[in-house]
């Protein structure tokens, strides 16, 4: 990689407003200039579009998705009212990871050529920088600064630097190409042996503070944690490809005793018997960096997932009569302290393989001394024992609500340090990314001795305010008489179908999914969309495993535990029939269409535009089918400006209500044939205070 210095991500604060709009345009430049450079490792336009592994897309998505991320987010601000490309912005929305809501089937897209996406890009790069320059600007930057969806965007643009590097260095060799600016590491030798090096027992305080922290951060970043650690012992090193050979050669993939039961699974589901990046020539090993295969370098970190490190550690545990197992997030942070670390500095290269300061891969794991120890940041990431969790005090960004929440799921596992390719935002002390355990990233290992156990924090209860709510609203206890509101709609969508066909139906707006579950009582199959992941996800965890709990708050600090089965609402026996996914009603993918019935429950005053769901909605049903809008009518500007209000004010001296507007758009293909009539609803608070609500519902066939 070229000796300058990749760009750090800015400090919010400054002295110059003027200074810092072109420190952040010129970061904004050089992230996607460094992006698109990486894409020069593929060696064909056939490269674009073959998937590297089966649980994500083909590059060509990533190459248009980190673009679509700054329109759709900038159009969710509000910052900008036009859209590039909305059929762009749709197709390249969604589908980074192997949630139940991402559509990861090829048969759905017909992606665009390379040229149209990279056109694409330089126009949304024109767009940006305009902004910079336009936009008011006002230091310190802060949560509410327009300023931060376009630092969200690049920092965004940074994580898939490095996923995407990481499916470059998945896919064969006939697709990738050595590339001048990304160089693998030359030095190799033998392998250090490593050894235990004493850890004293401390204290870590991690979290940031929304009104004072010095750099843009990511949701989970942002709370309080303080935690104290025991003594331990940790390794010197990062377990090298030599070190991790041992386990190899004693037949650790053959002996089903070193693999936790999820790892098994997945050991015996990959027929896995060494790292994935190794590579058996003969009788010699050798190693896939990003766009080569080399000799083996023995002295480099291995690459390898979780249940792979777990599994060592287990061995290394039974072969040595040591509690040997891997770090905690805690305990890394106790590492990095007792390391004398800092922040990588601006004006001159990392203390580590970190940055792209060095190179386009991993390098020996005794070249970055930190203190007593080697590589506490950089080269690969860490694997720690810790699934990621909320800190005290998390809170969701409204324009990214879906960044973390959909990874408090126990399944999800913390690493840290970073890796060659970490920039920006993930070479922060205080970046917490999180991946499935059975991921590959550019991530390996170090262990500790402990006699403590690895306290985890991850919760099965959901206990964000908002989400126990609906979770609540949707499946929970009736209140004040007053009938469960999705289950009710669903029921008069049934009813209102007489014996109209009843194959697919829409649940557009679904939240937490209750109307989904209630309509396939009658249609063959039911979708569910809704722009929220967090809502998505107890729908999706309903139907994988049949439970929700959740905690509703009593009175000030006071909470109780609730559970809800499908089982006990009678819903057990529809669950394959229904299916979830994150989508923009205002955006929706051709994909969804052809549907005899489409519920849009309490959506329309919530959406930034709804006009270009109403004007359109019709294409999506069969002709007869059946259109059912609830909506209490409650446009606030903070979702709709004003200029989009479908009713609710003025027009020509009179009152022009939302069923004026709704008549006026449906009216040229649905005849109205039930409503409007008012159906009543409770959203419960605590537990002496509820929201009753009066929601508007109209009943609409197409005709036309």
């Amino acid at each position: 990689m070229s000796k300058q210095l990749i760009q750090r991500t800015p400090l919010l604060t400054g002295e110059d407003v003027n200074t810092k709009r072109e420190e952040i345009r010129s970061y904004f430049h050089a992230t996607l200039d460094c992006y698109e450079q990486l894409f020069k490792t593929l060696r064909n336009t056939q490269a674009y579009y073959t998937k590297s592994i089966s649980l994500r897309h083909p590059l060509i998505f990533y190459y248009g998705h980190t673009a679509t991320f700054f329109v759709n987010k900038l159009i969710l601000a509000g910052l900008i009212t036009e859209r590039i490309n909305p059929k762009f912005e749709s197709m390249f929305a969604v589908g980074v990871d192997e949630m139940s809501w991402d559509d990861l089937d090829n048969t759905h897209y017909e992606w665009p050529a390379v040229e149209e996406v990279a056109e694409y890009r330089r126009k949304m790069r024109a767009m940006v920088d305009k902004l910079i320059s336009d936009l008011p600007l006002a230091l310190p930057i802060t949560w509410e600064s327009p300023f931060w969806p376009i630092l969200m965007g690049i920092e965004h643009e940074q994580i898939h630097l490095e996923t995407s590097s990481v499916l470059i260095r998945q896919h064969t060799m006939d697709y990738v190409q050595p590339h001048e600016q990304w160089r693998p590491c030359q030095k190799t030798s033998a392998a250090p042996a490593n050894e235990l090096i004493p850890v004293p027992a401390g204290t870590i305080e991690i979290g940031k503070n929304k009104s004072s922290h010095m750099h843009y951060g990511w949701d989970n970043e942002y709370g309080r944690h303080r935690a104290d650690i025991a003594a331990f012992q940790a390794s010197k090193y990062l377990v090298s490809n030599q070190e991790y050979r041992s386990f190899v050669d004693a037949n650790g993939y053959q002996s089903d005793d070193y693999w936790e039961e999820e790892g098994l699974s997945w050991r015996n589901f990959s027929k896995a018997g060494h790292p994935a990046f190794w590579l058996k020539k003969g009788n010699d090993w050798h190693m896939r960096t990003m766009t080569d295969e080399i000799p083996m370098p023995w002295d480099w970190p291995v690459d390898v997932n979780y249940h792979e490190a777990k599994a060592f550690c287990n061995w290394k545990a039974k072969s040595t009569n040591q509690p040997v197992r891997l770090p905690t997030e805690d305990e890394w942070y106790r590492l990095y302290d007792v390391a004398g670390l800092a922040e990588v500095p601006h004006g001159k290269p990392a203390v580590g393989n970190l940055h792209l300061d060095y190179y386009a891969s991993s390098c020996p794991v005794n070249e970055f001394q930190q203190g007593e120890f080697y590589d506490i940041v950089g080269n690969v990431w860490q694997w720690t024992e810790t699934p990621t969790y909320p800190f005290e005090g998390f809170d969701v960004h409204p324009l990214y609500d879906d960044f973390t929440t959909p990874t408090f799921d126990n399944q999800h596992n913390l690493i840290k340090g970073g890796s060659w390719v970490s920039c920006g935002n993930e070479t922060l002390r205080s970046s917490r990314y999180a991946f499935r355990r059975h991921f590959y990233q550019h991530a390996g290992f170090r262990y500790v001795v402990s006699d403590a156990p690895a306290v985890l924090q991850a919760s099965n209860y959901e206990t964000d305010k908002l989400l126990s709510e609906y979770a609540e609203f949707h499946y929970g206890d009736t209140y004040f008489d007053v009938p469960n509101f999705p289950k009710t709609l669903a029921e008069m969508a049934i009813t209102a179908m007489g014996g109209r066909p009843a194959h697919s139906a829409l649940d557009l707006g679904c939240a937490s999914g209750r109307s989904t579950f209630e309509l396939a009582r009658h249609f063959e199959q039911v979708t569910g969309i809704d722009f929220s992941a967090r809502f998505i996800g107890q729908g999706v965890q309903l139907a994988q495993q049949g439970v929700l709990r959740y905690t509703l708050t009593d009175e000030g600090d006071l909470v109780f535990y609730k559970e809800r089965t499908l089982n006990a609402l009678g819903l057990e026996s529809v669950k394959d029939k229904v299916e979830f996914y994150q989508g923009d009603a205002c955006n929706l993918k051709p994909l969804y269409t052809g549907y005899d019935l489409i519920l849009a429950a309490n959506l329309i005053d919530r959406l930034y535009e709804p006009s270009k769901l109403l004007n359109t909605i019709h294409a999506r049903i069969n002709m007869g089918g059946l259109l059912l809008i609830a909506s209490p009518y409650t446009w606030l500007t903070e979702h709709t400006k004003k200029e989009h209000w479908i009713g609710g004010y003025k027009r020509d001296g009179e009152n022009f209500t939302t069923l004026d507007g709704l008549k006026a758009i449906l009216g040229q293909h649905f005849k109205l044939i039930q409503g409007p009539q008012s159906v009543p609803f409770v959203i419960r608070e605590t537990s002496r205070k509820h929201q009753h609500t009066l929601s508007e519902v109209t009943i609409w066939e197409r005709v036309s």
